[in-house]
């Protein structure tokens, strides 16, 4: 994969290794103001890598530096999001600009860097999130539209495939990472909005259930 270098000054030293990775959209009006801000020192904000539509990658913090993406977030009990995972900002202008689907040739490219960077850090498929799955309660991204099944099928994130009979859904949603200090509503919509974007309403339907049984299985799995 080619790679084009665009340093950001918006990072610290790495203090934990590499364990997760966290995907975002810009949420922005073009890959350039996205770009610009994550390399503006006063912006404070920052990821490893961007993915423009036209599948260019551009690498902003090296991987073992600690770039500024997570914000307060928590997975798997983890607090300090920043220092154990790479985040991926995939061009898209997300909520506040239409929610545009992602091109096939962006995702190809997402898929390849996910790859790579699995293999580099020893990384299983289900420690591959969205945003909104470490931060419920503020992030919505990378949204409804990001194609997680496509990501499943090439092995590099997670989504279930059978419908089956679910048991304690909350603590099923904590076996597989969430924190639950937005709330639960919060943490259920994030669920769905990753696993169930055709209806995010917070609600612990029959559906939502045995889907939130389904991923838990693919977790211990893993």
């Amino acid at each position: 994969m080619n790679i084009i270098e665009a340093p950001s000054p918006n990072f610290n030293e790495r203090t934990r290794p590499v364990s997760l990775i966290v995907l975002h959209y810009t949420g922005m009006e073009s890959g350039k103001a996205a770009l610009e801000r994550m390399r503006d020192p006063e912006s404070k904000v920052s990821a490893h890598y961007m993915v423009e539509e036209d599948a260019r990658v551009f690498r902003l913090v090296d991987e073992d530096k600690r770039a500024w993406h997570a914000g307060v977030s928590e997975w798997a009990g983890e607090t300090d999001i920043n220092s154990l995972s790479i985040g991926i900002e995939i061009v898209n202008g997300g909520h506040d600009f239409g929610l545009p689907d992602y091109p096939d040739r962006q995702i190809h490219a997402v898929i390849s860097l996910v790859k790579e960077l699995m293999v580099r850090h020893d990384i299983p498929p289900h420690r591959v999130v969205g945003h909104s799955d470490i931060a419920p309660g503020r992030k919505q991204d990378p949204g409804e539209k990001f194609p997680w099944p496509l990501l499943s099928e090439a092995g590099c994130s997670i989504f279930p495939k059978v419908l089956i009979e679910a048991g304690d859904a909350v603590e099923q949603l904590a076996a597989i990472g969430y924190g639950f200090d937005a709330g639960e509503t919060a943490v259920i919509k994030a669920f769905q909005r990753r696993f169930r974007p055709q209806c995010v309403d917070g609600q612990l339907d029959v559906e939502t259930k045995a889907l939130i049984h389904a991923v838990a299985g693919l977790s211990r799995q893993a």
